[in-house]
């Protein structure tokens, strides 16, 4: 008896995947083998990216703290310091907000910490 072969979903399969690589440059987009290497290592790449973003989101809002303080006389671990000592809980997230879009009320956070 002859091997019985599902076309129908191998197909499918295959049109999913082209579909998901469409704009890529050359190959990757219409060689399916290639196209399905670089589908597989691009869920890699979003994998490790989902966390790294967290990681950079901290760093940015490090960097805007630290130049809003600096503005205030301070540096970014003396700031953050003085909100631990005082008792302040506010995230860097938040803090970082404050000093680029409202300074007036960064500046009144630092000078309650001083």
């Amino acid at each position: 008896m002859p091997r019985s072969v599902n076309h129908v979903a191998s197909r499918a399969k295959r049109k999913r995947i082209l579909k998901l690589t469409r704009g890529y440059y050359g190959a990757r987009k219409n060689v399916w083998t290639v196209a399905k290497n670089t589908w597989e290592k691009g869920l890699t790449y979003a994998f490790r990216d989902r966390r790294a973003k967290k990681r950079n989101f901290r760093a940015l809002w490090i960097q805007r703290i630290n130049a809003a303080a600096r503005l205030e006389g301070m540096s970014y671990s003396q700031l953050m310091g003085a909100l631990h000592k005082a008792g302040i809980e506010i995230n860097r997230k938040v803090l970082a907000d404050l000093a680029m879009n409202a300074p007036e009320a960064f500046k009144a956070i630092v000078e309650k910490v001083k």
